[in-house]
Protein backbone atom coordinates (compact mmCIF):
# COMPACT_ATOMS: atom_id res chain seq x y z
CA UNK A 1 0.00 0.00 0.00
CA UNK A 2 2.81 2.57 1.07
CA UNK A 3 4.11 1.76 -2.48
CA UNK A 4 1.23 2.58 -4.47
CA UNK A 5 0.74 6.03 -2.36
CA UNK A 6 4.58 6.46 -3.08
CA UNK A 7 4.16 6.22 -6.66
CA UNK A 8 0.81 8.37 -6.59
CA UNK A 9 2.45 11.16 -5.03
CA UNK A 10 5.24 10.98 -6.50
CA UNK A 11 3.52 11.26 -10.12
CA UNK A 12 1.67 14.04 -8.58
CA UNK A 13 4.22 16.27 -7.48
CA UNK A 14 6.29 15.72 -10.81
CA UNK A 15 2.82 16.63 -12.74
CA UNK A 16 2.44 19.71 -10.62
CA UNK A 17 5.57 20.72 -11.25
CA UNK A 18 5.46 20.14 -15.10
CA UNK A 19 2.45 23.13 -14.21
CA UNK A 20 4.44 25.31 -11.75
CA UNK A 21 7.17 25.63 -13.98
CA UNK A 22 5.29 27.10 -17.18
CA UNK A 23 5.26 30.54 -16.11
CA UNK A 24 3.20 31.79 -17.56
CA UNK A 25 -0.91 32.02 -17.24
CA UNK A 26 -3.19 31.76 -20.27
CA UNK A 27 -6.58 33.28 -19.61
CA UNK A 28 -9.43 30.93 -19.95
CA UNK A 29 -12.41 31.95 -22.03
CA UNK A 30 -15.81 31.11 -20.78
CA UNK A 31 -16.35 27.48 -22.48
CA UNK A 32 -13.11 26.52 -21.29
CA UNK A 33 -13.61 27.67 -17.82
CA UNK A 34 -17.04 25.56 -18.25
CA UNK A 35 -15.15 22.78 -19.46
CA UNK A 36 -12.57 22.55 -16.11
CA UNK A 37 -15.55 22.67 -14.19
CA UNK A 38 -17.13 19.80 -15.73
CA UNK A 39 -13.46 17.67 -16.01
CA UNK A 40 -13.86 18.32 -12.10
CA UNK A 41 -17.45 16.47 -12.11
CA UNK A 42 -16.37 13.68 -14.43
CA UNK A 43 -13.27 12.98 -11.88
CA UNK A 44 -14.98 12.99 -8.87
CA UNK A 45 -17.84 11.17 -10.47
CA UNK A 46 -15.09 8.55 -11.90
CA UNK A 47 -13.43 8.41 -8.45
CA UNK A 48 -16.78 7.95 -6.71
CA UNK A 49 -17.71 5.12 -9.19
CA UNK A 50 -14.34 3.34 -8.57
CA UNK A 51 -14.14 3.56 -4.71
CA UNK A 52 -17.69 2.55 -4.32
CA UNK A 53 -18.73 0.30 -6.79
CA UNK A 54 -20.86 2.60 -8.90
CA UNK A 55 -19.82 1.88 -12.36
CA UNK A 56 -23.10 1.65 -13.32
CA UNK A 57 -24.41 5.09 -12.28
CA UNK A 58 -21.00 6.24 -13.80
CA UNK A 59 -22.05 4.50 -17.28
CA UNK A 60 -25.58 6.55 -16.98
CA UNK A 61 -24.04 9.59 -16.56
CA UNK A 62 -21.60 9.02 -19.59
CA UNK A 63 -24.14 7.98 -21.87
CA UNK A 64 -26.93 10.66 -20.78
CA UNK A 65 -24.13 13.61 -21.08
CA UNK A 66 -22.25 12.01 -23.86
CA UNK A 67 -22.42 15.11 -25.91
CA UNK A 68 -21.89 17.52 -23.45
CA UNK A 69 -18.82 15.54 -22.15
CA UNK A 70 -17.45 16.03 -25.89
CA UNK A 71 -17.61 19.46 -26.48
CA UNK A 72 -16.40 20.20 -23.34
CA UNK A 73 -13.38 17.86 -23.86
CA UNK A 74 -12.36 19.66 -27.39
CA UNK A 75 -12.74 22.81 -25.03
CA UNK A 76 -10.37 21.44 -23.04
CA UNK A 77 -8.05 20.68 -25.46
CA UNK A 78 -8.39 24.43 -26.88
CA UNK A 79 -7.31 25.93 -24.21
CA UNK A 80 -3.85 23.63 -23.25
CA UNK A 81 -3.93 24.11 -26.99
CA UNK A 82 -3.26 27.82 -26.72
CA UNK A 83 -1.66 27.56 -23.05
CA UNK A 84 1.28 24.95 -24.17
CA UNK A 85 1.46 25.01 -27.71
CA UNK A 86 2.88 21.65 -29.01
CA UNK A 87 3.35 20.39 -25.12
CA UNK A 88 -0.32 20.38 -24.63
CA UNK A 89 -1.27 16.64 -25.06
CA UNK A 90 1.26 15.87 -22.35
CA UNK A 91 -0.03 18.88 -20.19
CA UNK A 92 -3.72 17.87 -20.34
CA UNK A 93 -2.46 14.38 -19.17
CA UNK A 94 -0.85 15.76 -16.66
CA UNK A 95 -4.26 18.30 -15.65
CA UNK A 96 -6.56 14.81 -15.38
CA UNK A 97 -3.72 12.77 -13.56
CA UNK A 98 -3.90 15.38 -11.35
CA UNK A 99 -7.59 15.42 -10.80
CA UNK A 100 -7.97 12.26 -10.12
CA UNK A 101 -5.47 12.04 -7.75
CA UNK A 102 -6.69 15.09 -5.92
CA UNK A 103 -10.71 13.33 -5.80
CA UNK A 104 -8.78 10.31 -4.78
CA UNK A 105 -7.01 11.89 -1.85
CA UNK A 106 -10.07 13.40 -0.77
CA UNK A 107 -11.59 9.81 -0.34
CA UNK A 108 -8.54 7.95 1.38
CA UNK A 109 -9.00 11.67 4.02
CA UNK A 110 -12.61 10.97 4.39
CA UNK A 111 -12.85 7.08 4.75
CA UNK A 112 -16.05 5.58 4.66
CA UNK A 113 -17.87 8.99 4.46
CA UNK A 114 -16.37 9.50 1.13
CA UNK A 115 -18.89 6.79 -0.83
CA UNK A 116 -22.25 8.44 1.90
CA UNK A 117 -20.99 11.75 0.91
CA UNK A 118 -20.63 11.31 -2.99
CA UNK A 119 -22.73 8.50 -4.56
CA UNK A 120 -25.85 10.76 -4.17
CA UNK A 121 -24.18 13.57 -6.71
CA UNK A 122 -25.09 10.62 -9.66
CA UNK A 123 -28.78 10.92 -8.41
CA UNK A 124 -28.14 14.86 -8.20
CA UNK A 125 -26.67 14.96 -12.10
CA UNK A 126 -29.05 12.15 -13.77
CA UNK A 127 -31.97 14.39 -12.36
CA UNK A 128 -31.29 18.10 -14.04
CA UNK A 129 -33.68 18.71 -16.75
CA UNK A 130 -31.04 19.02 -19.75
CA UNK A 131 -27.54 18.77 -20.65
CA UNK A 132 -27.82 23.04 -20.52
CA UNK A 133 -28.08 22.59 -16.43
CA UNK A 134 -24.18 20.32 -16.15
CA UNK A 135 -22.49 23.59 -15.96
CA UNK A 136 -24.39 25.20 -13.25
CA UNK A 137 -24.09 22.28 -11.68
CA UNK A 138 -20.57 21.95 -12.12
CA UNK A 139 -19.76 25.18 -11.40
CA UNK A 140 -22.15 25.28 -8.24
CA UNK A 141 -19.72 22.22 -7.09
CA UNK A 142 -16.31 23.91 -6.50
CA UNK A 143 -14.42 21.21 -7.81
CA UNK A 144 -10.64 21.97 -6.82
CA UNK A 145 -8.42 22.55 -9.77
CA UNK A 146 -5.15 21.28 -9.76
CA UNK A 147 -3.62 24.68 -11.73
CA UNK A 148 -4.76 27.89 -11.53
CA UNK A 149 -7.15 29.26 -13.82
CA UNK A 150 -7.67 33.03 -14.78
CA UNK A 151 -10.79 33.86 -16.70
CA UNK A 152 -10.34 36.44 -19.63
CA UNK A 153 -11.39 39.45 -19.12
CA UNK A 154 -14.89 40.09 -21.09
CA UNK A 155 -14.48 41.30 -24.61
CA UNK A 156 -16.10 44.68 -25.55
CA UNK A 157 -17.09 45.11 -28.85
CA UNK A 158 -16.70 48.44 -30.45
CA UNK A 159 -19.72 50.34 -32.04
CA UNK A 160 -17.17 52.45 -34.04
CA UNK A 161 -18.36 50.44 -37.25
CA UNK A 162 -21.68 50.80 -36.57
CA UNK A 163 -21.96 53.97 -35.93
CA UNK A 164 -19.61 55.19 -38.81
CA UNK A 165 -21.89 53.29 -41.62
CA UNK A 166 -25.26 55.51 -40.06
CA UNK A 167 -23.03 58.54 -40.05
CA UNK A 168 -22.18 57.65 -43.72
CA UNK A 169 -25.93 56.31 -44.76
CA UNK A 170 -27.18 59.78 -43.27
CA UNK A 171 -24.42 62.00 -45.53
CA UNK A 172 -25.36 60.37 -48.34
CA UNK A 173 -29.33 60.65 -47.69
CA UNK A 174 -29.00 64.77 -46.99
CA UNK A 175 -27.00 64.59 -50.65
Amino acid sequence: MRRVVSGVLAATLWAGQAFATTGHAVCARPAEMAAFDIAGLKSQLMVTALSCAAQDKYNAFVMRYRMSLVAEEHALNTYFGRAYGRYWRSKHDDYVTLLANNESEQGTRLGVDFCRQSVGMFDQVLALPSAKDLPAYAAGKNFPQPITLVACPAVVRSTHRATRRRTQAAHHAAS
